[in-house]
């Protein structure tokens, strides 16, 4: 795959699962909503707080500590109080592995 790496199969994760990544020591979330596959910042953007202990929802990803909702695809928070948003990386799927860039962590 050239330039990027593998981070996890498809079949790691069931709908509404996540699974922690760390790549060049910064914290990934790979997220699977309703089938599609996603990877965001661990770490709300509102309070340095791990987006992991919250759930995924409809396309976007709760913080359990103040009930932010990110989205997925944009990182964009949906609702108060975070008003800054999560990074998103750009995901490849080939032959049931899903794949990062480095380069864009």
């Amino acid at each position: 795959m050239g330039d990027y790496i593998a981070i996890a199969t498809t079949d790691e994760l069931s709908p509404s699962q996540m699974k922690r990544v760390l790549i060049k020591g910064k914290r990934l979330l790979l997220c699977n909503s309703a089938g599609t596959f996603y990877c965001v910042d661990e770490m709300c953007s509102h309070e340095d707080y791990s987006l992991y202990l919250g759930c995924i929802k409809d396309g976007k990803i709760k913080c359990s500590l103040h009930g932010s909702y990110f989205d997925l695809i944009t990182g964009k928070p949906t609702c108060e109080p975070a008003d800054a948003a999560i990074h998103t990386y750009p995901l490849k799927i080939e032959a049931g592995q899903i794949w990062i860039k480095p380069e864009a962590v």
